[in-house]
């Protein structure tokens, strides 16, 4: 009576008095056998009840040993093969070693050396599972290492990101609030909550290249030289250079960081996409981000009211904003009172602080 946890086998060799000594052998070590006659026959045993062990001869019609070697290894690569050969075949058996099997027994047999190749064989098989998994937990464990490293860098920017607008009473809660319509706006659209928090995580960090922008052109009163114009317009290269090690799965965002200042007509910056060429994350972003800026005071500027810049937003429909951005704008907040605009200090109200990125 074979144990529960008995290991199966399948014992193939056109010879029935030959197969019957390996079945008998195995048995007699708590195996539980299944036999086949042909290649042919092991490969439909194998497909409806693939087995840890498969012995075959080398020499059988319709299919031979190598053939069946070559199947089950490309079909069942965690099956251990053991092949059975003539003394004279030695050679053969060395080849079939090269193709994957694990062991070979010469006949006449040695019921002794049978059970010393077959054990020696599955302690291999063993060891060859155990090292997989071993490497698959180990690359698990690595890529979980540095998913947490990705997001405590990205925690640590977005703190810096804050940290730099709190020390600056122009741009105070700018990348929260275009956090928030940004999210309001792709929420009115449709978009996934993937998709939704992508396009948080991007506007939130939307100007983190302004790090490398001088204080002294960033809070100039007055108007801007051409040369300290492009200086500032470099913002979204310089975001995108330092984040882009660690966005390499959130492209999305990415690209917002970077984009954000492109326009439908190509007259934006940095690479003058135009249309369709520029993501409607981006295109989202963009909306979310000119409003905000037209309703903050500036240095060189007073700010605008909700009206006029939802007024500048209906004007710049198809030239410099996406129209479907604009109206779910407008759908998302028709209520000047629900702007987060009246309270710079106020974290996101959709986002978790803070934004990892999402692997899916």
């Amino acid at each position: 009576m074979p144990q529960p946890n008995a290991m199966h086998c399948l014992v193939v060799d056109d010879e029935p008095r030959l197969r019957r000594v390996l079945v008998r052998l195995l048995e007699g070590e708590g195996f539980v056998c299944r036999e086949a006659g042909s290649g042919t026959e092991a490969l439909e045993l194998m497909r409806h009840e693939p087995v840890p062990l498969v012995i075959s001869d080398l020499r059988m019609p319709q299919m031979d040993g190598v053939t069946l070697l070559r199947e089950v290894i490309s079909r069942w690569p965690d099956t251990a093969v053991i092949v059975v050969t003539a003394v004279a075949e030695v050679e053969s058996a060395v080849a079939c070693l090269q193709l994957g099997a694990l062991d070979y027994v010469a006949k006449p047999f040695h019921l002794d050396e049978v059970r010393a190749r077959v054990m020696q064989a599955l302690d291999k098989r063993r060891l060859i599972l155990e090292n997989r998994m071993y490497q698959e937990q180990l690359e698990q464990r690595v890529q979980e290492q540095a998913r947490r490293i990705e997001e405590l860098s990205l925690e640590r920017l977005q703190a810096l990101v804050h940290a730099l607008e709190e020390k600056d009473p122009y741009l105070r809660g700018h990348s929260v609030r275009v956090a928030n319509y940004a999210f309001g706006i792709g929420r009115e659209l449709g978009l996934a909550p993937a998709a939704l928090d992508l396009i948080s995580m991007g506007a939130e960090l939307h100007d983190l290249g302004k790090i490398g922008v001088s204080e002294a052109v960033l809070h100039k009163p007055g108007k801007l030289t051409d040369v300290e114009y492009r200086h500032i317009m470099e913002h979204p290269v310089t975001g995108a250079r330092i984040l882009g090690p660690l966005m390499r799965d959130a492209p999305v965002a990415l690209a917002i960081v970077r984009s954000h200042h492109e326009r439908l007509d190509g007259k934006g910056f940095p690479d003058g996409l135009k249309g369709d060429e520029i993501p409607l994350e981006v295109r989202i972003v963009t909306v979310a981000d000119s409003f905000d800026a037209m309703t903050s005071l500036r240095p060189y500027r007073p700010a605008l009211s909700v009206a006029n810049a939802m007024d500048q937003l209906e004007e710049g429909k198809g030239r410099q904003f996406d129209q479907g951005a604009v109206q779910a704008f407008l759908r998302a907040f028709p209520d000047a009172a629900s702007l987060p605009v009246a309270s710079p200090e106020a974290r996101p109200l959709h986002l978790p602080t803070p934004v990892a990125v999402r692997r899916s």
